[in-house]
């Protein structure tokens, strides 16, 4: 645990640094709104390619059904937050969301988790849009095809900055619990995992199940600081718009995942005025990426400030 300590105050002060530094910059104007805005989109991608990485990059499964998780927690919160206009409302309307989202993961993961490869994208893609045709005909509830709008934004930059280090704090634990073993060792060789007493889909629709939740917190804040949804945000595009994310970062990385989501993020501000070929241009990115380094960006590394410690011991 000792040796730990060093690394995890020298993180603690890197978030502290950032966040200290982007307070500054946004409160002295020289961040503007706009800018604010995409920081806030970058951090709510973050989260969802977090999701999307969890369950194919530690796991082994292609889903493409985020998108719709997402949704629960954006038309959550759109919709309780009518009734409940306070800043509690908006968090009790986030954990409702969350909620939703694990139990229709689990009672959606236990038949099609059995699933390998295409099959099982093709299930969780059908799963998203069985979701998003369900808020088309919700009624009044959700206003149908035509959406919700004069939400309150709730959502602010520091907000979001929170709960990116909270949930990124917590699948990195979450990996390295003897369960976190648990679901790599499935990734590595499902059926050397099972003979050795691993329940595989049980490992395999837990992680389904957290990154669901991630989802729909990120629906949430998505819906907090946009003020106004439709169903047709929630559509397949959605979905490889984060799984872009996470393979550009590189599967299996969390450290790569966060920084492929600035690295978009900063492009997508540039490619706003050609909204058109922006996915072209996302994808001409990918193809490079693959054939350059199929691993990503970082492949499976983490960026790890434990070996700064290690080499000054060292040199000792």
């Amino acid at each position: 645990m000792k040796k730990n300590i060093k690394p995890i105050l020298a993180w603690l002060a890197l978030v502290v640094a950032i966040y200290g530094i982007l307070s500054v910059l946004v409160s002295s104007g020289l961040i503007g709104l706009y800018y604010v805005q995409i920081l806030m989109g970058i951090g709510i991608s973050m989260i969802m390619a977090l999701g999307t990485n969890l369950v194919l990059g530690f796991s082994g499964q292609f889903s493409l059904g985020q998108a719709g998780f997402m949704a629960i927690g954006a038309y959550a919160t759109a919709i309780l937050t009518k009734t409940m206009p306070t800043y509690a409302g908006f968090y009790i309307s986030m954990l409702v969301g969350a909620l939703v989202a694990a139990v229709i993961a689990l009672v959606v993961g236990l038949p099609t988790l059995r699933l390998k490869g295409d099959y099982l994208a093709i299930a969780t893609l059908g799963v998203a849009e069985i979701i998003r045709i369900a808020i088309v005909n919700g009624g009044t509830w959700t206003n149908g095809a035509a959406g919700m709008s004069g939400i309150l934004r709730y959502t602010t930059w520091p907000v979001v900055f929170i709960f990116v280090v909270l949930l990124t704090v917590l699948v990195l634990n979450f990996l390295r619990s003897p369960i976190g073993r648990s679901v790599i060792s499935v990734r590595e060789d499902e059926i050397a995992a099972e003979s050795m007493g691993v329940n595989t889909t049980k490992i395999k629709v837990m992680v389904f199940m957290i990154a669901a939740m991630m989802s729909a917190i990120a629906g949430s804040l998505y819906v907090g600081y946009i003020g106004t949804i439709v169903p047709k945000d929630f559509a397949l595009m959605k979905s490889i718009e984060y799984l872009i994310i996470a393979v550009l970062g590189g599967i299996g990385s969390i450290t790569g995942t966060i920084l492929a989501a600035v690295v978009l993020g900063i492009l997508n501000m540039y490619l706003a005025s050609f909204a058109d070929i922006r996915m072209i241009i996302y994808s001409l990115a990918l193809i490079l990426v693959m054939v350059f380094r199929p691993g990503g960006l970082l492949g499976t590394k983490e960026l790890m400030l434990s070996k700064f410690f290690t080499k000054s011991k060292e040199g000792k």
